[in-house]
């Protein structure tokens, strides 16, 4: 039973609210050069058509903050910063017009360098994502605890915070995330207990698309099963788009937002005798974008088709070269096997008109 979600402050990325019972909302990252602005803005909008939220870029250095702002200029949709060990790139990044920057407190350059982000975010109206991972630990805290542990991350956290709080700024929302998966979970319900601040969760470094996907399903679900979390990213090392759709398909499952169409297809076993493989890559393919919720099966023998997928809003089965097409559980249609996904394709978008 998936448990109420916490409330939590509400604090605001450029037009997206975090917290307070807003929607999850769903994060990537670009994996561009962020110097490259053209390359930069096609991700984003790729991402954005995907469905993503919240973009954040790195600002690795001054070149990358001066083309921020033509990015902010023209991206459809909130931008982060990513900034690490130098202030001013921080400075420089709220200047050209960031909604929000992402920081770790224990490399920004110390107590004044802080004290001149704050300064400007409260200018800009920006928000600020303290960020703690593993690796990224207060060096006392480290030493205190010996390694990384949830208890040492969820500290350092606090550090933070009452460093942030000190300074008069809450418009914050704070991660802790490490690779490891249990590490992750027991950070963020420790820290979940303490404040009430928006949470942004993930598992960080989770790995390539089988394992990332594992991983971050496994963490990001089970916290949000538990009413934990605000707003996520799944960190894959892929196209960050696989890393929205992911994060969909965790929240669908969870019945906590639905978009785009629901896939159901069979596993395939030795009652196959259709290209099951390739019917549902071109099915996916050309639903990307879809908005509408509808349910679709692609299954691969009359055993798993109408029957089994009977709760489908529509879909197909086939075999030994035909196939049927079907709507909750009745078929309407026999099809050549060469037709079936172009079939289902198109009474699809009669459907979601």
């Amino acid at each position: 039973m998936i448990a109420e979600r916490k409330m939590t402050r509400r604090i605001r990325v450029g037009n997206v609210a975090i917290g307070g019972g807003a929607p999850v909302a769903v994060q990537s990252m670009t994996n561009t050069d962020t110097r490259d602005v053209a390359s930069t803005l096609n991700q984003i909008e790729r991402l954005a058509h995907a469905g993503c939220e919240i973009v954040r870029i790195a600002v690795p250095d001054k070149e990358a903050a001066a083309a921020l702002r033509m990015i902010k200029s023209k991206a459809g949709i909130p931008v982060i910063a990513d900034i690490h060990f130098d202030h001013r790139l921080a400075l420089d990044a709220l200047d050209a017009g960031a909604d929000a920057l992402r920081i770790n407190p224990g490399n920004i350059g110390g107590q004044r360098a802080i004290e001149r982000i704050v300064n400007s975010a409260v200018k800009h109206k920006a928000s600020i994502r303290i960020g703690v991972n593993s690796g990224s630990i207060h060096k006392e805290t480290l030493m205190k605890y010996g390694h990384p542990s949830p208890e040492a991350m969820v500290e350092s956290a606090e550090k933070y915070i009452s460093l942030f709080e000190a300074l008069g700024f809450e418009e914050i929302k704070i991660s802790l995330k490490s690779s490891n998966v249990i590490n992750t979970i027991k950070a963020n319900e420790l820290l979940s207990e303490k404040v009430d601040y928006p949470l942004h969760i993930g598992v960080t470094e989770s790995g390539t698309l089988i394992s990332g996907t594992v991983k971050s399903s496994i963490g990001i679900g089970y916290l949000l099963s538990k009413g934990i979390g605000d707003t996520f990213r799944v960190s894959l090392t892929r196209d960050p788009v696989d890393e929205v759709k992911v994060a969909y398909e965790i929240l669908r499952a969870l019945d906590i937002r639905h978009r785009g169409p629901e896939i159901i297809s069979c596993p395939t076993c030795g009652r196959t005798e259709i290209d099951l493989f390739s019917l549902v890559e071109k099915v996916e393919q050309a639903l990307s974008g879809v908005e509408s919720s509808l349910k679709v099966a692609v299954m691969g023998c009359v055993v798993n088709g109408p029957g089994e997928a009977k709760e489908a809003d529509i879909g197909i089965a086939g075999g030994r070269g035909q196939g049927i097409l079907f709507k909750k559980g009745k078929v309407i249609a026999k099809i050549p096997e060469s037709d079936l996904a172009d079939a289902l394709i198109a009474e699809i978008k009669k459907m979601v008109k």
